[in-house]
């Protein structure tokens, strides 16, 4: 059976003026401004004053958890943070950062504890600034800076940034790692802020070995912890 109440096909329908929607012939005017009607925008913004950010003379104001180039920490006293444990660089998705670790000893005390990050490289071709390698340094070394960098060069090797790249400048009244630890302190003197800065005993070691190192023209003495003075009595 057909049936018999099939639609109409569109060629059938009556009333139906689909040239209603069509514009209007352009007129004669319309005719001539047509080759450059469409840079109408373009023109109208031509002479109004530029709204852009005028970077680099201008620094932009960034949001207050924006993260920028990674930056290696030092203790107060001028040791280093980095302890080579490689957390960072096995929390990284893109394998941007490589790490090799060697034992501190008494003549090359970098760090508190018994290792150091001898190198430490990020390479910023493939770096995607998640920042999930800060999230896992158990003691704070590696941070990303507030600060924008031109993270551009002419050559690919210039965006793999060594450790001297990444570390920290000293902090005033420190002293250039390697140093011996404050006297009678532990690692969790150190983790637990407990050393403020670089004492005599410090400043007499490198000034015996190091005597032409800058920063002992910088250096102010303090006090070991309390607590570091104790156990060096008890253990004494």
């Amino acid at each position: 059976m057909t049936d018999s109440t099939q639609s109409p096909s569109p060629q059938g329908r009556e009333g139906t003026d689909h040239d209603q929607w069509l514009r209007d012939e352009p007129g004669a005017l319309g005719r001539v401004f047509a080759p450059v009607a469409g840079y109408g925008v373009t023109l109208s913004s031509i002479f109004r004053p530029t709204v852009t950010e005028l970077y680099p003379f201008e620094k932009p104001v960034l949001m207050p958890r924006y993260h920028g180039r990674h930056q290696l920490n030092r203790y107060d006293d001028g040791l280093e943070k980095c302890i080579g444990c490689e957390l960072c660089a096995w929390a990284c998705p893109a394998d941007a950062i490589y790490v090799e670790a060697a034992p501190n000893t008494p003549e090359a005390q970098y760090s508190p504890g018994e290792r150091y990050g001898r190198v430490y490289q990020i390479n910023y071709l493939r770096c995607i600034f998640c920042g999930m390698c800060i999230e896992a340094c158990p003691t704070r070394a590696l941070t990303m800076t507030h600060e924008i960098d031109e993270l551009v060069g002419p050559t690919r090797t210039g965006l793999i940034y060594d450790k001297p790249d990444l570390l920290a400048p000293v902090p005033d009244g420190a002293l250039a790692a390697p140093h011996p630890m404050v006297e009678g302190t532990e690692d969790g003197d150190y983790y637990r802020g407990a050393v403020t800065g670089a004492t005599q005993t410090q400043i007499d070691w490198v000034h015996e070995r190091r005597p032409e190192d800058p920063t002992l023209a910088t250096a102010r003495p303090v006090p070991a912890p309390r607590g570091a003075a104790r156990k060096e009595t008890v253990h004494s």
